[in-house]
């Protein structure tokens, strides 16, 4: 009896089809043997003094300050743009959604250009900014900048799914209950998408971290100043073959740590059943 109602118990349904394991085998292996064939073709010896170099140091700890604060950025201008798009209704707004989303698919280098005309000395308002004796292009706060216009997107796109998921019931009944609109964003809204709100800071941070065309047009390429990891990398690799593949590496290992610290397990996935006990075993 026992077997027979083992037997009868159905299996566990991953709704993934036998040919499918195939295809996703060849995608798998198109994103992993690039990164497998840089790191055999790093020089292991001369890693530890390839990747602490005064300029490698420099770059990466100016990437890890801009990137930091490129993020705060993003938050702060971010979240209400997530919340307009997400909870707002008006004229025009499926146009603001494309336009804000429009970096993802912007090649860097445009977005430079486009910030150089805005901040730079004979930009849109950089004249202004220049008679108050502000210098904005090809200083740090240009590398800010930069990342943040191609990173905020990510941010908005994931905490705008969020909000759309979570739904408005909860805030719905904190209104009924007399909650005015800015206690409810402050106690049930941004606890709810939280976890979103995490995620798109983390994507957004991990962009920052490997912005290079963007920053190049608007920033340039100054040591201590406004030369990031990605174009240290770059002009490596005229110099010094090796030292580019190391901090590259070096690179994909801070991205795969960022990346992989975003996932969380879907709220309808569960832990795989366990097997009951056998019949008079003590529970």
């Amino acid at each position: 009896m026992r077997a027979l109602a083992h037997r009868s118990r159905p299996a566990a349904y991953t709704a993934v089809p036998a040919w499918i394991v195939v295809p996703a085998a060849i995608g798998a292996a198109f994103i992993l043997l690039p990164l497998l064939a840089m790191a055999l073709r790093v020089d292991w010896p001369r890693f530890g003094a390839l990747v602490t170099s005064e300029s490698s140091l420099a770059a990466l700890g100016l990437s890890l300050r801009t990137s930091a604060a490129s993020t705060v950025l993003c938050i702060l201008l971010g979240v209400p743009l997530a919340l307009v798009l997400a909870r707002g209704r008006f004229a025009g707004q499926r146009l603001l959604r494309a336009l804000v989303l429009l970096p993802l698919v912007l090649p860097p280098v445009v977005g430079g250009i486009a910030l150089l005309y805005t901040f730079g000395r004979q930009g849109l308002l950089g004249q202004v900014l220049t008679v108050a004796g502000i210098q904005i292009a090809f200083s740090t706060t240009a590398v800010v900048l930069a990342q943040t216009f191609v990173a905020l997107p990510f941010l908005v796109l994931s905490l705008e799914g969020t909000l759309r998921t979570a739904g408005t019931s909860y805030e719905a009944v904190a209104a009924t209950l007399g909650a005015r609109p800015s206690t409810v964003l402050r106690r049930v809204t941004i606890p709810l998408v939280l976890p979103g709100l995490a995620s798109g800071a983390v994507l957004a941070f991990a962009r920052s971290l490997g912005e290079f065309g963007a920053t190049l047009t608007f920033a340039g390429s100054l040591q201590g100043t406004t030369r990031t990891l990605p174009l240290e990398i770059y002009l490596q690799r005229e110099t010094d073959p090796d030292a580019a593949v190391a901090l590259s590496l070096v690179l994909v290992a801070v991205a795969v740590i960022v990346v992989a610290s975003t996932y969380r397990r879907p709220p309808g996935e569960t832990a795989a059943p366990r097997e009951p006990a056998p019949e008079g075993a003590r529970p």
